[in-house]
């Protein structure tokens, strides 16, 4: 008895950045540029780690970015970066949030 099965369209696969970077205001200590001492008006209470990524600078879009991640005022954990790459391409020279 042969067993035959029904033909099935193929499921799509639907895909989406999970966490995605989004745009933040960042300001900075007046003595050293690049130390963020609040994002998006909650003031930073400590630095946990800075980190360079410098990635995929074989191709026509280099990625060279500073991440920085923070403690706020209220406990929260964060992590932003400053994107380091020059030129026209959009987020060039911006800062970003990525929340955990």
């Amino acid at each position: 008895m042969a067993v035959t099965r029904a033909a099935t369209t193929p499921t799509p696969v639907l895909t989406r950045a999970l966490n995605p970077p989004r745009p933040a205001r960042v300001r900075l200590e007046p003595g050293r540029p690049g130390f963020p001492i609040e994002v998006d008006g909650e003031t930073v209470d400590a630095l946990r780690e800075s980190w360079l990524v410098e990635d995929r600078w074989w191709t026509d879009e280099p990625l060279r970015r500073r991440y920085w991640e923070l403690l706020g005022a209220r406990g929260r954990n964060m992590v932003v970066f400053h994107d380091l790459t020059a030129g026209a391409r959009a987020g060039a020279g911006a800062w970003f949030v990525q929340a955990p």
